[in-house]
């Protein structure tokens, strides 16, 4: 199959819809397909660091609806604080999401994936939490295991400043969860014994993000190395 292409971006226009952004990479899965989906659409995320991009387009998607359907319905007893932490952290994800939209031009993928979070209750705040840390700490691991797959240096530099900002998100969500605790770096993120954050796979990744995502997702054409 052709190679796909990526249309060159300078780094003020990647900055600019980014602010910081996140770049990531996978193999090959099929998403979950829901109830009401009989035939799921087919997503081919390419290769290179087009198929980078989308990877990394996908995965901002998912987080932004997650986090707009959060503030459109705010869960019972949400404090201030929360509101507005968690506002921050969806207008973060939708200036990645965007950003993508805009960069991506040859080889894009479909900028309206849908998402299945019937899993979620959103009017409990534990659930609600809950996943936000699910999605964060998958959202970092993710970074981390795909930086080697990236070509353009550009790209890798601003993906090591994302992989800081979302573990900022993922901080702020594990102490909303569990306050004047050491959960903001526990060791089931962060190694013990070299302090480090760790890294998924792409399949890993793909696979706990493919419980939400009402599409198959082809990724096989990524680089491995």
């Amino acid at each position: 199959m052709k190679r796909t292409l990526l249309a060159p971006v300078s780094r003020g226009t990647f900055l600019k819809y980014s602010g910081a952004t996140i770049v990531v990479a996978g193999l090959t899965m099929a998403g979950c397909k829901s109830n009401d989906t009989v035939n799921p659409v087919t997503v081919d995320l390419g290769t290179g660091d087009t198929g980078i991009l989308n990877y990394a387009f996908l995965l901002e998607q998912l987080e932004a609806a997650f986090y707009v359907k959060v503030m459109t319905s705010p869960y019972s007893g949400m404090s201030a604080a929360e509101t507005t932490i968690l506002s921050e952290i969806r207008d973060h994800e939708l200036l990645h999401r965007d950003f993508f939209k805009a960069a991506i031009t040859s080889g894009a993928i479909t900028s309206s994936l849908t998402f299945n979070f019937s899993s979620i209750n959103f009017s409990d705040r534990t659930s609600v939490l809950t996943a936000a840390k699910t999605f964060e700490d998958l959202g970092v691991s993710a970074y981390n295991g795909a930086g080697k797959l990236i070509s353009n240096p550009d790209y890798l530099l601003l993906a090591g400043k994302i992989v800081s900002v979302e573990a900022r998100h993922a901080s702020a969500i594990r102490d909303l969860l569990s306050p004047f605790s050491a959960s903001f770096s526990g060791d089931d993120v962060v190694t013990a014994d070299q302090g480090l954050d760790g890294a998924k796979t792409p399949t890993e990744v793909l696979t706990a993000a493919g419980v939400y995502v009402q599409a198959k997702v082809v990724f096989d054409k990524l680089p491995t190395t």
